[in-house]
């Protein structure tokens, strides 16, 4: 026994099986509740599709249109809504210690960049050989960090050791 192919997409035409529907017609203009018949005879006589609209009303939305352009205008909201869609990045800066000034200053401009473009950021401070005789070093420049970007972002990830790194994640406020 073979199950009936399972169509996406609202129910067109002969695929509308309920007794009556509330029937929008192509110029939008509501013609009230029907019988689906003639409903599917008006959608005939204007050479057009009768197209389900709101399937779960009670009776369902049924409109006149050109199931063809509908299911084209479908599309392309579809295509826009995925451009419009920002994919959170997870950035990293790495730094260390003692970091000069300047170069502070160049990755706290690239960390405003990140920011500004909604992305996430992995703040990452690299101990090698005695500096981590002193990791309050460490947890002092990331404090540094967290007050200078206090008011474009928040903390998410809250300053702490891992093995050989101090690591801390801002986002976007």
């Amino acid at each position: 026994m073979q199950t009936p192919p399972v169509k996406d997409g609202p129910r067109i035409n002969d695929e509308i099986r309920v007794p009556r529907v509330l029937l929008i017609d192509q110029h939008g203009e509501k013609q009230g509740e029907m019988p689906t018949a003639s409903a599917l005879e008006a959608a005939e006589e204007a050479g057009l599709d009768l197209v389900e609209i709101v399937p779960n009303a009670n009776p369902p939305v049924c409109k006149i249109l050109d199931y063809g352009k509908f299911k084209f205008q479908e599309q392309k909201k579809k295509n826009e809504a995925r451009k419009r869609q920002k994919v959170v990045e997870l950035k990293e800066i790495k730094l260390r210690p003692n970091i000069d000034s300047h170069d502070y200053d160049v990755k706290a401009k690239a960390m405003h960049r990140f920011f500004e473009e909604g992305d996430k950021v992995k703040v990452t401070l690299r101990f090698r050989g005695r500096e981590m005789a002193h990791p309050e070093l460490g947890m002092k420049l990331l404090q540094k960090v967290k007050a200078d970007f206090d008011e474009v972002a928040k903390v998410e990830y809250e300053p702490r050791m891992e093995g050989r790194q101090m690591i801390m994640i801002l986002a976007p406020r």
